[in-house]
């Protein structure tokens, strides 16, 4: 759980079933640009993907105290570019190589192109998803992202923070990291169409340059409706992305959500 530059982490130890939390310190490379807007979403998205690898890193120390695990930062930042480059390759090259090589859409108008091939790419994310979710692991991780999300629920509606209050809450929040997903596919597909519909080699190279740009514009986004989330206005439009966390999310368990009630209140009280 984060709170302004305070960042703890709480996991429930293997070895005797005691939740410990520890502090991680934040590392604010970027404070100045992580202000300005547009600007600042890329900067944020680094910083947050940063801290929660080292909270995964510091979590599996914690669990496995009795194991012989070295997580080091070679192999972090190997498994990372790994994963990050697969991604790339999954989420944004393959759609529009596909979009390209059906048939007549290579010189069709840019709208169009753009949006088929938006529809490409939210269709590999969806069966991604779909795909992990037959994994026990993950279905773990999914319910306490679902305890994560009723934890901020019961504090952000003044409940003592335990779990008698947060079992009630719902798993999908405004502002979660599953609904910025969602916004950057809508976002990349208007993003993308301002190219046109160029040779191919032109169209992959201009999705990777203008990927700053999708998340710095769906970062606002995000940003805006989080803060408006209850404006019945705004409420269609932030649909999408709680349906999709019905993918990313579980119930969790009594066991999950004491400890997610305990990261957030240790930053709470530090507050």
């Amino acid at each position: 759980m984060r709170n302004g530059d305070d960042i703890s982490v709480a996991v429930r130890r293997a070895s005797d079933g005691e939740i410990v939390v520890e502090d991680l310190e934040p590392r604010n490379r970027f404070k100045r640009l992580s202000n300005i807007p547009f600007v600042r979403g890329i900067f944020n998205l680094y910083d947050m993907m940063s801290t929660g690898i080292r909270a995964l890193n510091l979590s599996a120390e914690i669990a496995l105290e009795d194991e012989d695990e070295d997580f080091g930062t070679s192999e972090t930042v190997l498994t990372t570019g790994i994963a990050f480059l697969v991604a790339i390759g999954v989420f944004v090259i393959l759609p529009v190589w596909a979009t390209n090589n059906l048939w007549g859409l290579s010189e069709a108008n840019a709208l169009l192109f753009n949006l088929v091939e938006g529809l490409i790419r939210i269709g590999f994310f969806l069966l991604y998803l779909a795909g992990i979710t037959f994994f026990e692991d993950i279905k773990r991780v999914f319910q306490y992202h679902g305890a994560e999300h009723k934890s901020v629920y019961t504090y952000e509606n003044g409940k003592d923070l335990v779990v008698e209050e947060a079992r009630d809450y719902s798993t999908l929040h405004p502002r979660c990291g599953t609904a910025f997903l969602m916004i950057v596919l809508v976002v990349a597909i208007l993003t993308f169409s301002l190219v046109g519909n160029p040779p191919l080699l032109i169209k992959i190279i201009s999705r990777l340059l203008l990927l700053p740009v999708v998340a710095g514009v769906s970062y606002e986004i995000l940003r805006f409706s989080g803060k408006h989330a209850k404006n019945p206005l705004l409420k269609p439009f932030l649909l999408p992305g709680l349906m999709l966390q019905k993918i990313t999310t579980r119930e969790p368990s009594d066991d999950q959500l004491e400890v997610a009630l305990k990261a957030i209140k240790h930053v709470v009280d530090r507050e």
